[in-house]
């Protein structure tokens, strides 16, 4: 049996950043990660849009404005210290009827109420701005930017283990007890004994707190995000990120041209309910996971109330054409013949058991173990302030002290 002060469950950048906070700040505590994959970062960290929120769409106050906008500084920070690539181009949120117009003042003011830089253009100014782009009116935030997450999470196990950290791939977690003294982890044919354990599952976020004993008030449900990335001719399409005004009654963003570090640019997410909690295609179904899902009250009120958004979804997945359309609300050259695959990504959106859907992030705890339950967009860009984040509770819940 391995012995370790602290482990922790998840190998993707929210769970790297958090051993990265743990090594900075307790540099004598020995500590274990733990992936289920071969690889690091290979689901939610590895299959996003890359974009480095500045913190738009939160609601003052809560967790995701906080630590979105300090995340979005200590990553371009934190790649400015490694030599890793980014770019601040700014994001242009782009309104096309009189609905979204409305929503644009409301998207400014929260913009102002999160201490962000706004910029309100006319129809006119957008297309000055960027020529192939059409609408009434846009809000240009200027501290969005882009990145590779995969690499900065790369990165951040680099510098973990130059710090003595131990990192496990291929050891999936099957058991946890809690004890008066520590937490027994079973991974990967392995038995690990910890002091205190934190978890960062991602879509498995419930089952590890389940594991724990947890008395779940959520449940994980499963949202695959589908992209199509544009051919060579239209890698300078845009000079920004463009995105639509969202509804905000669905905790998605909406279809967005995305500029990427590879110097491509991608067109996406939608929202399509997932039947596997790893199904990257439309055929994956897992039965475990779909038998969770119908039994869980939550999801079926969720359904019940957003069944013809989720009607719409599906159908836009089904077909092109109609995903093509949502493009072209904006940009209304794209043809079916400029949308390639591209790979698609999984949200793990934490769900109540009233139906609603966990917009903030979300960590739970217990006497020996903190969870977070719920990071999805923009966890990725928040990691590192999420990981100091939990080094607090875990100060303030475990009685750590520095040296």
């Amino acid at each position: 049996m391995s012995s370790f002060d602290l482990a922790i469950v998840g190998g993707g950048i929210v769970g790297l950043a958090t051993a990265l906070a743990v090594s900075e700040r307790f540099p004598g505590l020995s500590f274990v990660v733990i992936e289920k994959e071969a690889e690091l970062a290979l689901h939610q960290t590895g299959r996003n849009s890359g974009v480095i929120h500045a913190g738009v769409y939160y609601q003052p106050g809560s967790l995701k404005a906080r630590l979105c906008k300090e995340g979005a500084a200590a990553t371009i920070r934190f790649c400015r210290d490694h030599g890793l690539p980014f770019e601040q181009c700014g994001k242009l949120l782009v309104a096309t009827d009189d609905v979204e117009m409305a929503r644009m003042a409301a998207l400014q003011e929260r913009c102002l109420a999160n201490g962000l830089e706004v910029e309100r253009l006319d129809a006119a100014e957008l297309t000055r701005r960027e020529a192939h782009i059409r609408g009434l009116g846009a809000l240009f935030v200027p501290a969005t930017g882009i990145v590779d997450y995969g690499r900065v999470a790369r990165t951040m196990a680099a510098l973990v283990a130059e710090r003595g950290g131990a990192i496990i791939t291929g050891a999936e977690v099957r058991a946890i007890r809690e004890e008066p003294a520590g937490v027994v982890i079973e991974a990967g044919g392995q038995t690990i004994w910890a002091r205190h354990m934190i978890a960062c599952a991602g879509v498995m976020a419930d089952r590890i707190a389940a594991l724990c004993g947890l008395d779940l008030d959520f449940r994980i449900v499963p949202f695959r995000g589908e992209y199509f990335r544009l051919g060579s001719d239209k890698d300078a399409i845009v000079r920004h990120l463009i995105y639509p005004v969202p509804d905000p009654g669905l905790p998605f963003l909406g279809v967005h041209l995305t500029r990427m570090i590879g110097g491509y640019v991608t067109v996406g997410p939608n929202a399509v309910l997932a039947f596997a909690r790893e199904g990257y295609r439309f055929g994956d179904i897992r039965l475990r996971d779909m038998r969770e899902m119908i039994a869980y009250p939550g999801f079926r009120k969720v359904i019940r109330s957003n069944f013809r958004s989720g009607v719409l979804e599906m159908w836009n997945s089904l077909s092109r054409r109609r995903y093509l359309q949502l493009c072209r609300r904006y940009c209304p050259e794209l043809t079916l013949a400029d949308l390639a695959p591209y790979r698609p990504g999984i949200r793990a959106q934490a769900v109540l058991r009233d139906g609603t859907l966990v917009h903030d992030f979300l960590i739970r705890e217990t006497s020996r173990t903190i969870h977070v339950c719920n990071a999805p967009s923009p966890a990725a860009t928040s990691a590192l302030p999420i990981g100091n984040e939990i080094v607090d509770r875990a100060v303030a819940r475990f009685g750590w002290r520095q040296a």
